[in-house]
């Protein structure tokens, strides 16, 4: 029997969020998989992967800020806004020269904070039920929406220069949703010479860390996160008796514990250390919005 767990992977460059899935599914025995936000081939670092009923708790976790590491390249634009692209546009070396360290503080400042952000037209967002990436490989022109997003942390790092070149390395928190790529494109865009990413890792999604994460080819035997544990850790814990648990799994609200919730969403924990389900308000009573599988002893 395979046991509910949240697993945290080290994506090397290269591969597909699908292929560490794939892979996962092989060392665990299992076909029920899911990754909580997806990481391009290029890019490497943090997947968090649900097993067999912690998939549930995906939802739970994909909306959660994130921390990214990556190395901007301005003096040039391409396809993709990464360097998997083909370069379209480059700057004079002279133009590149002419863009000081105040200058690129500016642009960071500027894309710093609450923002309008238009997602790469690579990106996985579905237009009309088809991921935008599969559009563009298919010769069509793909324009998305501008979303709002938040990026509460954008640090220079360093700053390397080469003939022509400005490479940064910069580190990123911001809101789910964020496109780091789209940063780098508009930095360039707003310093006058382009830019694109050339290296894009994930070192954080919510509390989880990329230093607790094993690598793709140590899955077997891999240690993994209760789904209590993984819960407590995105929500608020709600120790549960074992009546209330029963309860709770048979659908029936608890009565005038609303007050209990000091947010909107709570992780219930029964008196065995098991994740009951995700439980919120309804009026005065609280009542499951999601249920785990009953652990059978």
């Amino acid at each position: 029997m395979v046991v509910p767990a949240i697993l945290l992977v080290d994506k090397p460059g290269g591969l597909t969020s699908h292929d560490v899935v794939a892979r996962t599914r092989r060392a665990f025995g299992t076909r029920k998989v899911g990754h909580a936000g997806t990481l391009d081939p290029m890019a490497t670092g943090l997947l968090v992967l649900g097993i067999e009923g912690a998939t549930r708790l995906l939802t739970y976790i994909v909306g959660a800020d994130k921390t990214y590491e990556a190395t901007i390249r301005l003096g040039a634009s391409t396809t993709t806004d990464d360097a998997e692209g083909e370069v379209v546009a480059a700057a004079d070396a002279s133009m590149v020269a002419g863009v000081d360290d105040a200058a690129v503080a500016t642009g960071v400042a500027a894309l710093t904070g609450a923002i309008s952000q238009v997602p790469s037209s690579v990106s996985a967002i579905k237009v009309d039920g088809r991921r935008a990436y599969d559009r563009v490989r298919a010769g069509e022109d793909v324009f998305l929406a501008a979303r709002e997003v938040v990026v509460s942390r954008f640090d220079v790092l360093e700053i390397r220069r080469d003939e022509g070149i400005l490479d940064l390395d910069v580190v990123v928190d911001c809101s789910s949703g964020t496109y780091i790529r789209s940063l780098a494109r508009d930095l360039g865009t707003a310093l006058g010479v382009g830019g694109y990413l050339t290296a894009l890792r994930r070192t954080r999604v919510g509390p989880f860390s990329v230093g607790d994460a094993v690598g793709v080819d140590d899955l077997e035997g891999a240690a993994t996160l209760t789904p209590a544990e993984a819960a407590a850790s995105v929500l608020v814990p709600l120790p549960v008796t074992a009546a209330e648990a029963r309860d709770l799994r048979h659908g029936k609200r608890l009565g005038g514990q609303a007050e209990r919730l000091t947010a909107p969403l709570a992780a219930a924990i029964d008196e065995d250390g098991e994740l009951v389900g995700i439980v919120e308000k309804r009026g005065a009573d609280l009542k499951s919005a999601m249920n785990m599988p009953e652990v059978i002893r």
